[in-house]
């Protein structure tokens, strides 16, 4: 359960609350007032509520966070092609997604400091990776399952596959091997939230961020959001309880330093006009209930996070990506195997790094480079950690105010105008899967709902801060 204090009650009594009806504690973060307690009892619940000081009590089990990248696509390998002369590691000249938004162009300016940290909230990372073990940073990294810190490394192993590949995104090492991450040299910790099934439970996201916010976290990456509830409307006590704890600790990053930057998921919703939700509880028979703007997903309509579309290698918003004005801060590519493969991208899809051993997802687009595995993803999931590695870029040229971070990464993104009626016409056979709605791009050209301020532009965003310091 988590049990939420009201504004201003301490919960430094939690052990005795809980202990009183039939419960024991996990965690207590007090920072907060959430706690993270344990019971069998049918009537914990009702005891715990009692108290006075106590807003609000919600079962985890009731509210989790899953990752959403099943896209519609063909099964089976496809060729790739070799890499290009002169790229910086063994597999550069198939990062595609990297020259998009010149990432290689601004590592000639600054490849990272080892003072950034960017925390990987995921299902935790591959240590072994001969790609992402010169950057892990053990002391930072962390597993948040079932709602308390454990820094025991074989407890934040990648056993989905999910964040091994978004680690690798972001600072993938260049050492001549594999594929070179957007900020190379920078430091990573993973924060392990999500289980091998890939569900991400409430106490486990509370604990992450409350993680990042205490151990100097620069930056989040969240290639997640809230489920069995798709949106988490505050009418309901279950999901109020859970919005206002993630909140809370989401809230309390933020106060602390950390940009976070979340996916906007891969349903083509309108994030600005939800009207319904068809695939919530969806860890049992979904009912189909309207929703509202005061419904949220979590993280990414939460103030202060910084919201990501995913995008192709043809510049166009990816399928599948969802968007909306006021929610949309930027693209960076995502992939789409659908309606962008080129000669760049094959396959359409981001190849990043991926675990050497079994695990949940069954990745059908491997390649090797010696011993080291890498995987080709797609989902607005593999185009936040891009975003996420440019804000790491521009922290260690010294900015390290989340607002003018977030404003100079808006600044220097490429604008990209809403598609035209013609080349709308490629996105009908992908309507809403939650109320059928068509694809919609409101907007101007310097900022819409589908590419917000435009796409990331991580050359530019380094550039213009060097010469700001001159």
């Amino acid at each position: 359960y988590l049990v939420v204090y009201k504004a201003g009650a301490s919960s430094s009594d939690a052990p005795a609350l809980v202990r009183y009806a039939g419960g024991s504690l996990v965690y207590n973060y007090a920072q907060i007032g959430v706690a993270v307690v344990r019971s069998n009892h049918t009537d914990f619940t009702s005891k715990v509520k009692a108290d006075s000081r106590v807003e609000a009590v919600a079962s985890t089990s009731k509210g989790v966070t899953k990752l959403r990248d099943t896209q519609p696509d063909a099964g089976g390998s496809e060729s790739t092609s070799s890499s290009e002369p002169g790229s910086p590691d063994n597999l550069s000249g198939l990062q595609w997604d990297m020259r998009q938004i010149h990432a290689f162009e601004a590592q000639s300016i600054t490849s990272g400091k080892r003072s950034v940290t960017v925390g990987d909230i995921d299902t935790g990372a591959d240590f072994n990776h001969p790609d992402l073990s010169p950057n892990l940073d053990f002391k930072k990294s962390v597993s948040c399952i079932g709602g308390t810190p454990n820094t025991e490394p074989s407890a934040w192993k990648d056993d989905n596959g999910h964040g091994t590949h978004t680690a690798g995104t972001i600072a993938a090492a260049r050492n001549g091997i594999g594929v070179v991450g957007v900020a190379p040299n920078e430091r990573l910790a993973a924060i392990k939230a999500g289980d091998a099934n890939g569900f991400f439970f409430p106490d486990a996201v509370v604990c992450a961020f409350m993680w990042a916010g205490s151990h100097h976290i620069n930056v989040t990456n969240n290639s997640y959001f809230a489920d069995p509830f798709y949106w988490n409307c505050p009418n309901d006590p279950t999901q109020a309880a859970i919005l206002e704890a993630e909140t809370r600790a989401i809230n309390f990053a933020t106060g602390h330093g950390v940009f976070n930057v979340a996916a906007e998921g891969n349903f083509s919703d309108d994030l600005a006009h939800p009207t319904q939700d068809r695939q919530s509880p969806d860890n049992t028979t979904p009912v189909t209930r309207p929703v509202n703007n005061d419904c949220k997903i979590v993280p990414v309509e939460i103030a202060g996070v910084f919201g990501v579309t995913a995008d192709g290698n043809l510049r166009m918003k990816s399928f599948y990506s969802n968007y909306g004005i006021g929610v949309t801060q930027v693209t960076a590519p995502g992939g789409d195997s659908i309606l962008q493969k080129t000669e760049a991208a094959k396959n359409g899809r981001v190849l990043s790094t991926f675990p050497s051993y079994p695990v949940s997802i069954n990745c059908l687009r491997k390649v090797s480079d010696g011993t080291a595995t890498y995987c080709y993803l797609q989902g607005t999931s593999m185009a936040s950690p891009h975003v996420a590695g440019v804000a790491a870029l521009v922290e260690s040229m010294g900015v390290r105010e989340s607002e003018k971070v977030g404003e100079l990464i808006n600044g220097t993104a490429d604008p990209i105008a809403c598609p035209t009626a013609e080349q709308l016409l490629n996105y009908a056979p992908f309507p809403s899967v939650n109320n059928d709605a068509p694809q919609q791009c409101e907007g101007e050209t310097d900022y819409n709902g589908w590419y917000g301020h435009g796409q990331v532009n991580a050359l530019a965003a380094v550039s213009t801060e060097k010469n700001q310091n001159k």
